[in-house]
């Protein structure tokens, strides 16, 4: 069995981003070999990043309640689909600020990047800027991000996808296509963990 978070990078409510995360809750449900951690970063309200330690080099000591819920969270995942939107041609700041807590916790673990937009890049920029992110954070990132675009015309607030939208039918395959290629590797990493 593993633990797979999904993990909503933005903090808007009713937004695109809801509206996907709730397609995502639908249809992808858990089974004997996944579990399905849903995680919204709204959940978890972090004050700018201030401690003194790098988390990357040395645990963070005095943490806050919310700051400790955050990295429990993820420290209970074995992989990681992370959304996100565009904002100036990167990830949100609240998103950037989160993962600046974390450290050992997501230590070459694997993680496809979903972005989504209302616009045509479908947030193809945001998925660049994020790569070198997750990679800092000793991540393995998948080769080949997931990009929704125009995609408010396909997913309505309470999760259904419209079928008859343009692009409905490719969005689905490119997410069947997202959550098998995180399983398999998140499986394959956890059944062989590096021996660093």
């Amino acid at each position: 069995m593993v633990t797979i978070g999904i993990v909503l990078g933005s903090v808007r409510t009713g937004s695109l981003g809801d509206s996907i995360f709730n397609y995502l809750q639908k249809t992808y449900q858990n089974s004997d070999s996944v579990k399905y951690n849903w995680i919204r970063v709204a959940d978890y309200p972090l004050d700018p990043y201030q401690h003194d330690e790098t988390p990357l080099s040395y645990r963070i000591k005095n943490l806050k309640p919310n700051e400790d819920k955050w990295l429990k969270a993820l420290a209970a995942c074995d992989g990681y689909i992370i959304m996100t939107p565009e904002y100036d041609h990167a990830i949100p700041g609240v998103l950037k600020n989160a993962l600046d807590y974390v450290g050992p916790e997501v230590d070459r673990k694997p993680v496809q990047i979903v972005t989504y937009s209302y616009y045509s890049d479908g947030g193809m920029l945001a998925a660049e800027s994020f790569v070198e992110i997750l990679q800092m954070l000793k991540m393995m990132v998948l080769p080949t991000p997931v990009l929704l675009w125009n995609a408010t015309d396909n997913f309505k607030a309470d999760g259904t996808l419209i079928a008859d939208a343009t692009n409905s039918d490719h969005f689905k395959q490119r997410l069947d296509e997202a959550f098998n290629e995180i399983g398999f590797y998140t499986k394959l990493l956890k059944d062989h963990p590096f021996p660093g």
